[in-house]
């Protein structure tokens, strides 16, 4: 969730939210077009149910276990077999849905980002509000009595960046780091760590742009929720390209947006605009062509990067004295 701050960013006081999303619930076999669907599960995952099923020997497969073939996708022992390629182990690497390498811990960069955030929560602990006002997010204000006008319309940009691993209270990181790990690992493992961390990064920044754009100056925000809703947009998007029931996301989603728009000090900006960046991150990595997909995806991010500078510099032009 993304914590609002009211008045100056040098008041204390950081009042609690909620509207974090929760974790993805897992999807359901369509089944036959005749009688109730069977329930399929993932044939290493027991507790996942799953749609998919490798091309090869056909066992039911998640995301975090299919591999992305010439047709469909294949099971990770049909590919170490090299049954998938048609060429020996290892002559053709396979990949994950969205083009990226195929990683033995499809968790890892997950628990790197979860490890950063908690790092910065203890240092903030530590540390105190000197730390804090130093890393989170606003337009303009002056921090402490008589000092210099601060913040990301005063050049300093990397406010934008800092305030999306920022956290103060227990409750506030509990629940944005609750909802990286159950939102995180799947989109780790179909799109690869790389696209990954790029997509959490990115919808941060976008989230943290349009809460500079429309908030008010001296209006200091803190918090993962940004890129935590970039995630759930992009687990959205994921979810209808592999076919699978969209009823339970659509449910989280409304839920979450009731909370972003009702619950108090909550900065609904930040929400909103990780969930747009996310999500249209997530559609260009696995709708791609694969004969033009490191092109269409390096576009999109390139593109996205231009739009949250663009609101950066307009913000600040506004702002200007």
């Amino acid at each position: 969730m993304e914590q609002n701050q009211s008045g100056n960013p040098e008041q204390s006081g950081h009042p609690e939210q909620t509207g974090q999303p929760g974790p993805a619930v897992p999807p359901q076999d369509p089944g036959s077009t005749s009688g109730p669907p069977p329930v399929v599960h993932c044939y290493r995952h027991q507790d996942r149910e799953t749609g998919i099923r490798c091309t090869r020997c056909e066992k039911p497969i998640c995301p975090e276990c299919m591999i992305a073939a010439s047709v469909g996708f294949q099971c990770p022992e049909c590919v170490r077999g090299g049954s998938g390629t048609g060429h020996a182990p290892g002559a053709n690497q396979p990949r994950t849905l969205a083009g990226g390498r195929i990683a033995s811990d499809p968790k890892l960069v997950t628990k790197v980002l979860l490890g950063v955030n908690v790092a910065v929560f203890l240092a903030v602990l530590v540390a105190g509000d000197q730390l804090l006002d130093r890393l989170l997010l606003f337009g303009r204000a002056v921090i402490e009595p008589f000092g210099p006008l601060e913040g990301v319309a005063e050049g300093q940009w990397y406010r934008l960046l800092t305030a999306a691993f920022l956290h103060q209270e227990f409750v506030h990181i509990a629940m944005n780091m609750l909802g990286l790990w159950f939102l995180g690992p799947p989109l780790e493992a179909a799109l690869g760590r790389l696209r990954f961390v790029g997509l959490y990064l990115v919808s941060a920044l976008g989230g943290s742009a349009l809460a500079f754009l429309l908030s008010s100056p001296n209006q200091a925000s803190l918090g993962a929720s940004g890129a935590i809703f970039g995630l759930f947009g992009a687990t959205a998007v994921l979810m209808r390209r592999l076919r699978y029931d969209m009823r339970p996301v659509l449910i989280l989603l409304a839920i979450n947006l009731v909370f972003t728009f009702t619950w108090g000090n909550i900065s609904w900006q930040a929400h909103i605009g990780g969930l747009v960046t996310g999500a249209v991150l997530a559609f260009a990595l696995v709708h791609a062509p694969r004969e033009k997909r490191n092109l269409v995806q390096y576009a999109a991010f390139g593109g996205m990067l231009v739009v949250v500078l663009a609101v950066v510099v307009a913000r600040t032009l506004q702002l200007a004295p």
